[in-house]
């Protein structure tokens, strides 16, 4: 009876330990003792802001490797002439300017000097070789002139990388270790990415450059749950703030590079080689305690706990740490124990109409935003005017946004804050189509207002969603939501494809589906000054609470 007593005891006393180490209760504690930035805090933060300002560059590098340039047919009768004033007879005009992919019928019998009636004006004819411009661009290395399709599609391929390189890289990071994620994706990219410069072919290009982000881009969203796992609530706000802001970094220093560099081998050689650098990660960078706690590796979580004292000179309580102990010891009594088999908690959630009803909103409320969000930064180099400059100007707006959003979102509500920039990025992007020519400087503020609207509600959504799931599925939810959201961002790359049939209609776009969103947004329950949900009656009560209010 005792040895049964003993054995219940124990079983007990664990599910209450798991139950507060699930909440990170006693982490928190200790986190919050260690202060939100000391010493510790900031050297690992720093060596965690230095991928995520690489991802920045990484994200649009496609923008200036393949960018459109100028370019026209070679008229092989008139090039040895040592003038070009035959062009006007040559090449018919669209809009104006002389076509890029047209030319004019040569007549037989002719004089060879390229006179006006050397052309048949009443025959035009597809190019068979062009000249190209002294412009940079794998258009011109690979010959993609007139096939536009090729050039947009180098930033789909990249885009879509990202549906294999987030559920893989956040198993390797949920199963070994987040260090270990973050360091082997940051040498996929500095792999792939330097290969890349040397690609002799426009396919060994494209291979390249999805492998770089198939195999990479989860660098990001690992350095990002590290960070936000490294510090207390206290310190996530503005943690956060400091992630974006180096990301927007990162996007300003590709666009000042490519401008000073003119080279797109060059600028992938300079920003990717750093990458590799991050290897080092596995020998200097310390473990998320989090992660070693969801382990049972607590030894080692309280090893990291007395050094991160140690350096921001803080004496720990062995109150706090006394139940890393008792659990791991626990855990070794009972580890004998076959595990019962249960319902896994998503496929629960899946089945309450109330949470696939939401996920499928917030997965929406994603593609608008990583659709309007990278398709406004990439048509920023179509804006009249230097397009390097268009480009960190579109990519600045961004720092202040994300500031607003920390403001006004403890104030004004989740609802009606994503709600009003969704309406207010629509009406911004919609109104460009009505601007008539030659409103240069107001196209760009309207530009980079719709641009600032829809970075609020990004960030928004970020944290919208991670309050609408409840504690069991949020984090598989959330990477639902996110993966669903990258279609987003793969469409966006093709979206210059639409500005040939119609200059804003790439503008029309972003503002219908932007109106959509917040439309739906309208559905959605407030989180505002609401507890988590821990379970899935908890998240299903939010809804219905609303109702009962009504």
């Amino acid at each position: 009876m005792r040895d049964i007593y003993q054995s219940f005891r124990s079983t007990c006393t664990i599910r209450k330990l798991n139950i507060n180490m699930n909440k990170d209760i006693g982490l928190d504690d200790i986190l919050q003792q260690l202060g939100p930035f000391g010493r510790y805090n900031i050297v690992n933060y720093a060596l965690l802001l230095f991928p995520i300002y690489l991802a920045g560059m990484y994200g649009s590098v496609f923008v200036f490797e393949a960018p459109d340039i100028s370019y026209r047919c070679q008229i092989s009768e008139c090039e040895n002439l040592n003038h070009s004033n035959w062009l006007e007879n040559a090449i018919p005009k669209d809009d104006g300017v002389l076509s890029k992919c047209k030319r004019f019928k040569f007549r037989d019998n002719v004089t060879n000097v390229c006179h006006k009636n050397d052309f048949d004006t009443s025959i035009v004819e597809e190019c068979s070789a062009y000249v190209y411009s002294e412009e940079d661009s794998a258009v011109k290395d690979f010959d993609l002139a007139c096939v536009n399709w090729k050039r947009t599609i180098v930033g789909t391929v990249h885009n879509a990388g990202l549906f294999i390189s987030l559920p893989l890289t956040g198993i390797i990071s949920d199963k070994f270790g987040r260090k270990l994620a973050l360091s082997v994706a940051s040498l996929m990219n500095g792999i792939f990415g330097v290969l890349r410069s040397f690609s002799t072919s426009y396919i060994m290009m494209l291979v390249l450059e999805f492998l770089e982000a198939a195999l990479g881009a989860g660098a990001y969203s690992t350095a990002f749950v590290i960070a936000m796992e490294l510090v207390g609530p206290k310190g996530r706000v503005f943690g956060n703030t400091i992630i974006n802001v180096l990301y927007v970094f990162g996007l300003m220093t590709l666009s000042g590079l490519s401008w000073w560099l003119q080279s797109w081998r060059i600028v992938i050689r300079v920003i990717y080689a750093p990458a590799i650098l991050v290897i080092s990660y596995i020998w200097i960078l310390n473990e998320s305690v989090r992660w070693l706690i969801s382990k049972e590796r607590r030894t080692e979580a309280v090893e990291i706990l007395k050094k991160a004292a140690k350096m921001n000179k803080v004496k720990l309580s062995e109150d706090l740490l006394a139940p890393f102990y008792n659990l791991e010891v626990l855990n070794k009594k009972n580890e004998d124990e076959p595990p019962k088999k249960e319902e896994s908690n998503f496929s629960k959630a899946i089945k309450s109409s109330i949470i696939r009803q939401r996920a499928a909103v917030c997965s929406f409320l994603w593609i608008t935003c990583t659709f309007v969000y990278y398709g406004l930064s990439i048509n920023s180099v179509s804006l009249a005017g230097n397009k390097y400059l268009n480009f960190m100007l579109v990519a600045f707006v961004e720092i202040p946004a994300n500031f607003v959003c920390l403001l006004i979102l403890d104030r004004f509500g989740r609802k009606k804050v994503l709600s009003s920039m969704y309406l207010l990025s629509a009406f911004l992007c919609i109104s460009l189509s009505f601007l008539p020519k030659g409103q240069k400087w107001l196209a760009l503020v309207l530009y980079l207002s719709g641009k600032f609207s829809i970075t609020v509600a990004y960030s928004s959504v970020y944290i919208y969603v991670s309050e609408v799931f409840p504690t069991s599925v949020r984090q598989s939810l959330l990477a639902v939501c996110s993966s669903l959201g990258r279609v987003g961002s793969t469409l966006a790359p093709l979206t210059p494809l639409l500005a040939l049939y119609y200059e804003n209609l790439p503008a029309i776009f972003f503002g219908s589906m932007a109106l959509i969103a917040c439309l739906l947004v309208l559905t959605l329950p407030e989180t505002i000054n609401m507890p988590l949900p821990d379970t899935i009656e908890d998240a299903e009560r939010i809804s219905r609470r609303k109702k009962e209010e009504v």
